[in-house]
């Protein structure tokens, strides 16, 4: 990877669900390393394993562990971006997918782990979701060290070689793109709500 990248802490972001964890793997494979630990094992919902880092999910509290990312990759779910710390240079691959497909993956893991998915209608959740997603995009465009790639996990699966082109540009140009296609499943494309095609 070039020296650019090599100082900055390179983010997989967006929202729960959103395929964070399928290009965090990418990532990996394509040569960066990841910041990860194995507290959350793979399952049903994601059988190549969910790429989380606990220390992430406190970074308001305490944000120590960016010392030890830059030259790594880490996850973090969309409004934990607002906790990072100056200092640093953050490169975020920030993941969109249809809502519609989003919510009702969410639904579905929250009833496979016979959790409660609130009485949140999906129109107001939508809603929510966009809201928190332009609170993101302003803090990031307000951050000078903040550089960010939006990639559309929807086209992503159905055109994976444009997609990872932009990714490798945006990382530095030294990606292996031939391990980060391999990574790419449509077999685990699942929960869509449009028809098929």
């Amino acid at each position: 990877m070039s020296n650019n990248s090599d100082e900055s802490v390179i983010i997989v972001s967006g929202l729960p669900r959103s395929g964070t964890s399928m290009m965090m793997q990418m990532i990996d494979k394509g040569g960066v390393p990841a910041l990860i630990d194995e507290i959350r094992v793979a399952d049903d919902d994601n059988p190549k394993g969910y790429y989380e880092f606990e220390p992430v999910k406190k970074t308001k509290e305490d944000a120590s562990w960016v010392n030890d990312a830059p030259g790594k990759v880490v996850k973090m779910v969309h409004l934990l971006l607002l906790d990072l710390p100056d200092g640093f240079n953050y490169r975020v691959v920030f993941m969109r997918r249809e809502l519609d497909e989003v919510i009702k993956s969410q639904n579905i893991m929250l009833e496979r782990s016979q959790k409660g998915g609130g009485d949140i209608s999906e129109d107001m959740l939508k809603k929510i979701f966009l809201q928190q997603i332009e609170k993101v995009y302003n803090f990031v465009e307000s951050k000078p060290n903040f550089e960010m790639l939006e990639m559309s996990y929807n086209n992503l699966l159905k055109e994976p070689a444009p997609a990872i082109a932009s990714i490798n540009e945006f990382l530095g140009g030294q990606l292996n793109t031939d391990a980060m296609h391999a990574v790419v499943d449509p077999s685990l494309y699942r929960n869509r709500v449009s028809a098929e095609k």
